[in-house]
């Protein structure tokens, strides 16, 4: 099993920068794959960037360019800076593990609770 624990979210004005960590717990040899998805009130959770073992990134169109996907295996952790805010990257950020690997065999898609984003003036 894994757990996840997202912080760093929050209230922000547009043009500022917030960052977010997500770190994952666990019997669990490795993590392939770990991702941060959002979900806009009326709207589907969406792919916001996602970061391989290897630190392969794949960023959603909207978010290329203004946010920065990290990670520190030695921690399991994974990071999101993100910069240059918009009013519509107001969500709820959710962390995400596609694959593990354990004593028990592989698991796949754990999530986070999720942490709030507001981006308001």
């Amino acid at each position: 099993q894994v757990q996840l624990v997202e912080s760093g979210g929050g209230l922000v004005q547009p043009g500022g920068s917030l960052s977010l960590s997500c770190a994952a717990s666990g019997r669990f040899f490795s993590i392939e794959t770990m991702g941060w998805y959002r979900q806009a009130p009326g709207k589907q959770r969406e792919l916001v960037a996602s970061i391989t073992r290897g630190g392969s990134a794949d960023y959603a169109g909207s978010v290329k360019g203004r946010f920065t996907i990290s990670r520190d295996n030695a921690k399991n952790t994974i990071y999101l800076q993100m910069n240059s805010l918009k009013p519509e990257d107001t969500a709820v950020y959710y962390c995400n593990v596609d694959r593990m690997t354990s004593p028990w065999g592989p698991g796949f898609d754990y999530w986070g609770q999720g942490t709030q984003v507001t981006i308001s003036s």
